[in-house]
């Protein structure tokens, strides 16, 4: 039991009364108790119980404090596994099976990677929408594995993907980040969007080359276990976006891309593929209408070749036929539902995207359908090549 002097017993019971024993409180926070207890500032408390910056944690009653810097040299591999924190609640990673979800392209290689069991980082790359995420999971929910999903941007760096010092239950403790949790589970790491990152990626460098990595912040090397493996999806190879239609996307350092074994390049679905994907999705949302998707599926195949010649600056994803078909679902109106997901491009875009599924399917007037009438102005083919 801690003894201390009556001024320095009264500052004590004034904070744990106002905080609780064991609490990490700032240096604000100490004025306070200070004066609620009508003694001078706690000085000798902020000196003496300093557990981090702005931190001062109060005693529990029992035991003094243990701080993160003064760690005696004979003990630091106890002390380093007292301030890492253990794992929360051990939570099944193995992703969620998609109804509906139709194996295709690169499914079969990756799947092969994945079951062999060796490290063997993988990128895949391809235009937003086709599914290279979706893939990457369904083949891991297939095989009942787990995976861990990082969605890399601008701020992402090595606090947030290896792990950084906590506040855990009033303690000061070091939380293992993602990239630690994949290693020590033996599972998936999937950087997604990763391009979006910058040079703080730089990081996993030690990681893409399956040797573990060192913890600086606790002096701890990280071995992974069997099983382990990164994955990244971007929508470009690393090398920036000159068009401006993945804007964010940065040039990635060319030692980081160079430690991934194999870029898989994924287009978009064949039309035969892409029909089973929109049925898939019907049924999936409980409304099937075969011509309408094989009309949607014309549709986009149509618009994605006018954008490979460089007559329309849009084009139409296999997750917006998607969107389409929920749509449809939901109001049982096809021209409604094409129009609510194509209104986020500009209004001549949406129109003339409109106007060629109403040639498509010439079974549909959106002046008949049961939705809030609009018109649909057919643009000259010079304008609009379809």
């Amino acid at each position: 039991m801690m003894k201390f002097s009556p001024q320095k017993q009264k500052f004590v019971n004034s904070a744990t009364e106002m905080f609780g024993a064991g609490s990490i409180i700032s240096r604000q926070q100490v004025v306070t108790a200070s004066e609620t207890a009508g003694v001078p500032k706690a000085g000798w408390f902020m000196k003496q119980y300093k557990v981090g910056y702005n931190q001062f944690k109060l005693p529990n009653g029992e035991t003094a404090p243990t701080t993160i810097t003064s760690a005696p040299a004979d003990t630091g591999e106890t002390t380093v596994m007292n301030l890492i924190a253990t794992n929360m609640e051990r939570q099944n990673l193995v992703p969620s099976k998609f109804e509906g979800f139709v194996p295709w392209g690169h499914h079969n290689t990756i799947k092969q990677i994945v079951k062999s069991g060796l490290f063997y980082p993988v990128f895949v790359t391809g235009l937003s929408g086709n599914g290279k995420t979706l893939m990457l999971e369904q083949i891991h929910a297939e095989m009942q594995k787990e995976l861990i999903r990082v969605n890399i941007t601008i701020e992402t760096d090595e606090d947030d993907l290896l792990g950084g010092f906590r506040l855990v239950n009033g303690e000061t403790k070091f939380v293992p980040g993602p990239v630690i949790e994949a290693m020590e589970r033996g599972c998936t790491l999937l950087l997604d969007e990763c391009d979006l990152g910058s040079n703080k990626l730089m990081c996993l460098q030690p990681v893409l080359e399956g040797k573990g990595v060192y913890l600086k912040k606790v002096n701890k090397w990280i071995t992974p276990k069997d099983g382990f493996n990164v994955m990244a999806t971007a929508n470009t190879k690393g090398k920036g976006s000159e068009d401006g239609r993945f804007i964010g996307t940065n040039i990635l350092n060319e030692a980081f891309l160079e430690r991934f074994a194999v870029t898989i390049e994924q287009p978009y679905a064949t039309a035969a593929t892409e029909k089973k994907i929109v049925l898939g999705s019907m049924k999936k949302y409980g409304k099937v209408d075969e011509d309408f998707a094989v009309n949607l599926v014309t549709w986009a195949e149509v618009i994605r070749k006018t954008f490979a010649d460089g007559g329309v600056d849009e084009i139409i994803s296999t997750r917006r036929l998607d969107h389409i078909v929920k749509a449809f679902a939901i109001f049982g109106d096809k021209m409604k539902g094409i129009e609510l997901c194509v209104s986020r491009f500009d209004e001549d875009t949406k129109e003339s995207f409109m106007d060629l599924y109403t040639k498509i399917d010439a079974g549909v007037n959106p002046l008949e359908e049961n939705t809030v009438p609009f018109e649909v102005e057919t643009k000259e083919e010079t304008e609009h090549p379809f």
